[in-house]
């Protein structure tokens, strides 16, 4: 295991006024004791008794074994889709250098992550140079932004065969649940994470709620923490290896909005307003941790990345989660910032000091 380069004084300056809550706070509703908590093992623990073939096992032991967290149990992967589904214009432009591909790859590598995401025509040009030098995600399908009006619909870019074939470890795919598309969505990615495992590749499932609705004058439920556990709950259920989910910032979703069943204790004995409780309940509807939930890092928002990155990371970290998929505000700057960035995120995994709450 590697030795973290930032101290834990650094980590706490970046947690500034949070820093005392975020590391000390012990959580109150769901205990630790029931998760399964990442580690070394976690492939043999989890997936050596499931019905994942060799290969796929061989997949996973790839990516949980590759980059400065190999070993550990948890990941830092670079996703880089966003000229898809953000316009690469809007994406790429603090940075042009990566209109180039093979540039995101290089900021993986040298940024220390166990894996890159990105699309099948940047990973396949490159596939021959550097497929055995980082474990490639390949993103199956996309929202593309092109269409006027903008629609919110995730399509197949390509097969999953191709991915096989230009030597991917793992396919990424997104279901916007709760979309008029997503029954379409869910068949869809069922059947294609089904033969990725025949292949002998993990999963990676975007588990984002998407819906007009789920917006209302008061508050944004897209990121409530019932509405994104029952979407990791159904992601799990279609045997996604890894969950990518975005960090919980409110809930009662579900009541507020007047739809779907819930439970009372489902907000006062399994979740609380602490940000760790609500990324717990996430953890929890994905079967208790024993697959892997990482949170993305959100949008490049400038000087103030490296705090929020540090943040997620703890949340995500202290919660009994798996770890951080961060992509613009790694890219949307130098890549000598990029990669120190990175780094920064990784040591909160590596400090032992930082412990599941």
């Amino acid at each position: 295991m590697k030795s973290p380069i930032n101290n834990m004084a650094q980590i706490e300056d970046y947690l500034s006024q949070e820093a005392e809550d975020l590391l000390t706070y012990r959580a109150t509703c769901i205990p630790k004791e029931k998760l399964l908590l990442p580690g070394p093992e976690v492939i043999d623990s989890v997936f050596g008794i499931s019905d994942r073939n060799v290969q796929v096992l061989k997949s996973l032991s790839s990516l949980y074994h590759h980059g400065r967290l190999s070993g550990t149990g948890y990941l830092s992967i670079l996703p880089v889709d966003q000229g898809i589904e953000h316009t690469a214009g809007s994406s790429f432009s603090p940075n042009p250098a990566y209109f180039d591909p093979e540039n995101i790859i290089k900021l993986a590598i040298e940024g220390g992550c166990n894996g890159v995401v990105s699309t099948f025509g940047g990973l396949s040009l490159h596939a021959r140079k550097y497929a055995h030098k980082i474990p490639f995600i390949v993103k199956i399908n996309h929202n593309e932004l092109l269409t006027y009006p903008n629609k919110y619909d995730q399509v197949m870019f390509g097969s999953v065969e191709n991915a096989w074939n230009l030597g991917a470890t793992a396919v990424g795919a997104t279901v916007y649940f709760g979309s008029p598309e997503s029954n379409r969505q869910l068949i869809e990615v069922a059947e294609a994470f089904e033969r990725a495992h025949e292949l002998g590749m993990m999963t990676v499932l975007w588990c984002y709620t998407r819906n007009n609705n789920f917006k209302t004058k008061e508050r944004d439920y897209h990121t409530a923490a019932d509405l994104t556990g029952q979407a990791n709950h159904l992601g799990v259920t279609i045997k996604a290896d890894l969950i990518k989910q975005k960090l919980p910032e409110t809930n009662r979703g579900f009541i507020d909005l007047k739809f779907g069943k819930t439970h009372p204790d489902m907000y006062t004995k399994l979740t609380s307003e602490h940000p760790i409780d609500l990324c717990r309940y996430q953890v929890a509807n994905c079967y208790m941790g024993k697959i892997g939930l990482i949170n993305s890092g959100g949008p490049s928002s400038g000087a103030d990345d490296f705090s929020l990155g540090v943040r997620t990371a703890v949340i995500n970290k202290r919660a009994g989660g798996t770890g951080l998929i961060l992509g613009r505000k790694a890219f949307q700057r130098p890549m000598k910032d990029g990669i120190k960035l990175l780094n920064l995120i990784q040591d909160v995994y590596l400090h032992q000091e930082i412990t599941v709450a």
